[in-house]
């Protein structure tokens, strides 16, 4: 390459596996080891995910960089290979189209900074030299990968480790545990963040003790979904529940969660525990009438296998299986994040309990998207959890287990609703 500063390979890499095009750490992995395969010195490497589809990221080498962005929906990445000295991109093209599954590819070499057309400058380089002696690569380089989950129109992202700690793919999704830095392990499943070790407090108290409290005598509980565990370790803190029905369509989530989030699946071998891995939505319309007196649907977003637990016939199947004096709590989705899902499942819990017997309650998950969340009550009776009376019970149970997130205050203010959510459930 005597007569050109840099050698530039753009390739298109068609048929690919859409699993591999769409999995940030393997695609981080391999874009690595395709440097290191061609003898390249590598400094950096910088990662995002894009929820539902798509990687991009750049490995910076001593010699220049590898660079990628990824269509899985299609199968297709496209890359850039630049280098310069002696290190041969091609040996780099090879190992990624092996790695990628690529069935078809495109490539076109160019030669950059054509030497015979550039001027050399001449000035006075000795203090340069002296400053980057001082520099040393790291035996280890710098890895910053990101998990970007997003709509059109914004996007939440974590820095992670690029550590994989569980990946399978259960029937119904993708399970993973990852690791942030920030947030420490992550649940995620197809993509999408569902609970951290550092933040899952906030929701799980919250999906939980408000409903408990304006109930009062809770005795027998129902749980759809919560594989994670953090909805029956809540519950189960009341010493007066005598039974915990927990109905989770994926044990994958189960499992995972006890072997690499055990704080928050502590409570799975609770005498208590009914745990059932099935479907919920069946269960529930199967179920006898008037059995309980706490239903939680601790479901993710309204696609795949939760899909169903946003349908006008679930939630009348819910309202069956409550005593009178019942509650129903639902995970509700954000009011700045998913606004139809979040209006249309109020309007449907107003259909069913009564348009006085569905109030919103709102808090705060800073790795949810917006950051802002909702659950969704069903009342079946009188019980109204903005008038709750035993507030002095509330503060003693949460200071007796050290709660975090809930205290009488929190349950006053969580039922009150901006100006722009009281036109939302209109």
């Amino acid at each position: 390459m005597s007569n050109a500063l840099g050698n530039h390979i753009l390739v298109e890499f068609m048929g690919c596996d859409p699993h591999i095009m769409n999995d940030v750490s393997s695609i981080e992995r391999d874009m690595v080891e395709a440097a290191k395969k061609a003898g390249a010195t590598v400094i950096n490497s910088t990662f995002h995910h894009f929820s539902p589809f798509g990687v991009s990221g750049v490995v910076v080498i001593q010699e220049s960089h590898l660079a990628i962005h990824t269509w899985p929906e299609y199968g297709y990445a496209a890359v850039d290979l630049f280098t310069c000295g002696v290190m041969d991109a091609w040996i780099s093209f090879d190992y990624l189209k092996e790695a990628f599954g690529a069935k078809q590819y495109s490539a076109i070499e160019m030669k950059r900074g054509a030497v015979q057309l550039l001027t050399r400058n001449d000035f006075d380089i000795s203090s340069m030299r002296e400053k980057a002696t001082e520099w040393r690569n790291p035996e280890m380089y710098t890895r910053n990968v990101w998990f970007t989950d997003k709509d059109e129109d914004q996007a939440l992202s974590l820095r992670f480790t690029g550590e994989v700690f569980h990946d399978v793919r259960s029937p119904f999704q993708r399970v993973r545990v990852l690791e942030s830095y920030k947030y420490g392990k992550m649940l995620t499943l197809d993509d999408m963040v569902m609970t951290t070790e550092v933040d899952e407090y906030h929701y799980h108290e919250m999906i939980s003790h408000p409903a408990m409290f304006t109930h009062g005598n809770v005795k027998n509980v129902l749980v759809i979904g919560g594989g994670d565990g953090g909805t029956i370790r809540e519950i189960l803190r009341h010493k007066g529940v005598e039974k915990v029905t927990m109905v989770e369509i994926d044990g994958e989530v189960i499992e995972a969660c006890k072997i690499h989030l055990p704080n928050i699946a502590s409570e799975f071998d609770n005498p208590k525990l009914n745990l059932i891995v099935d479907d919920g939505i069946a269960f529930v319309r199967d179920a006898e009438e008037g059995v309980y007196d706490l239903i939680i649907v601790d479901g993710s977003d309204p696609v795949g296998p939760a899909e169903g637990l946003f349908s006008v016939s679930f939630y009348q199947n819910c309202h069956k299986a409550l005593k009178e004096g019942g509650i129903l709590v639902a995970q509700g989705e954000s009011p700045k994040f998913n606004e139809k899902a979040f209006s249309e499942l109020n309007f449907t819990l107003r259909g069913i309990f009564g348009a006085e017997n569905a109030p919103v309650s709102l808090f705060f998950v800073p790795t949810y998207p917006t950051g802002m969340w909702s659950f969704q009550y069903g009342l079946k009776g009188a019980k109204n959890p903005k008038k709750v009376e035993n507030l002095d019970a509330i503060d003693a149970f949460s200071n007796e287990n050290g709660l975090r997130y809930y205290n009488a205050d929190i349950h006053m203010g969580t039922f009150a609703t901006p100006n722009f959510v009281k036109e939302l459930l209109k």
